[in-house]
């Protein structure tokens, strides 16, 4: 096993990321392309970007989890379009976008007892 796979933060980005393609697989094929594509891209963005880093120097670990925040705001962003297109409802919105908010704060923490 990894040393990223103990990380609770990775398992929680990872079990994101299936339930986000469960979502998306239900969502107009139109968007395969489109908005579904991108969420995909960016909340997989967020579990790769945290094992790469793991990897690195300190620093470089540190710019990684930067970016995997980042990822989590995309994603939101990419939700708050979804929801306004009625692909999903306030309700599960709520559930992700707290999800994500959680993950966001966990990555903040990581990256902060890099010190």
């Amino acid at each position: 096993m990894f040393k990223f796979e103990e990380l609770i933060v990775y398992q929680e980005a990872i079990k994101l990321s299936s339930e986000i393609y469960r979502l998306t697989s239900l969502w107009p094929k139109q968007e395969i392309y489109g908005i579904s594509d991108q969420l995909r891209r960016a909340v997989v963005s967020i579990a790769l970007n945290i094992a790469e880093g793991s990897g690195r120097k300190v620093n470089d670990f540190r710019h990684f989890l930067d970016i995997s925040r980042g990822s989590c705001y995309e994603c939101v962003a990419i939700l708050t379009i979804a929801k306004n297109q009625k692909y999903i409802d306030s309700q599960s919105f709520s559930i992700f976008y707290t999800h994500l908010e959680s993950l966001s704060k966990m990555i903040s923490a990581l990256k902060k007892s890099l010190l």
